[in-house]
């Protein structure tokens, strides 16, 4: 895949299922009764913790795979199907527990007043699609390390975005409201759908063609 291509496709991929408007709202509910203080600092280490374990399973994630004897194929396919239930829920905008918090998750973080690693960074920011999505962008790039390069600042850019977001997100939920919220979210939803068929098939022809 050509260099802007690939800087395109991860762009894409990788704003639509981190979401950074709708971990924003999260964002507003999870630091109530916070001083702006504390928010900020939660933003800032929510975004970097989530950032190291998404470059882990950038880097990491083909070895673990291997060792497991999953090829990547297969993981194309498992990964598609993962986010086409995530952009489900997206469309009809449904709180479950692919893109928000469960009940028992809600408990915990209402009940911890450090909210950087769980459940910010993690399944917020780095939820399971995000860490699919590294894995396979890598896996495509291979050997080529300036697509590989290339990969990582698009995710540095979408980071950089979600804490842009995250630090004023009580203007960002205030200026747009919760039918606002949605909307984006819905729309990024039918974006997020046609990559994971797209990943599905892809999966499917790799796998018809190694055989």
């Amino acid at each position: 895949m050509p260099l802007d291509q690939t800087v395109g496709y991860s762009f894409l991929a990788l704003f639509v299922i981190i979401d950074p408007v709708g971990t924003a709202a999260l964002f507003v509910a999870l630091t109530r009764g916070m001083t702006e203080a504390q928010s900020r600092r939660t933003a800032f280490r929510g975004v970097v913790i989530a950032g190291v374990i998404l470059l882990f399973f950038a880097f990491g994630g083909s070895a673990l795979l291997a060792a497991l004897g999953i090829g990547l194929p297969a993981f194309r396919i498992a990964g598609g199907v993962l986010l086409f239930l995530l952009a489900i829920d997206m469309v009809f905008a449904r709180q479950t527990g692919m893109r928000s918090l469960t009940a028992g998750e809600s408990r915990e973080a209402d009940a911890s007043h450090e909210i950087s690693v769980f459940p910010l960074a993690i399944p917020l920011i780095a939820g399971p699609g995000a860490l699919t999505t590294m894995v396979l962008l890598m896996g495509a790039a291979g050997s080529d390390w300036t697509g590989r390069a290339a990969i990582i600042a698009v995710l540095a850019l979408v980071l950089a975005i979600t804490l842009l977001l995250l630090l004023s997100a009580t203007r960002v939920v205030r200026l747009l409201g919760t039918t606002g919220v949605n909307v984006i979210s819905r729309v990024l939803g039918i974006l997020l759908a046609a990559l994971a068929a797209q990943l599905v098939l892809d999966g499917f022809i790799e796998a018809l063609l190694d055989r």
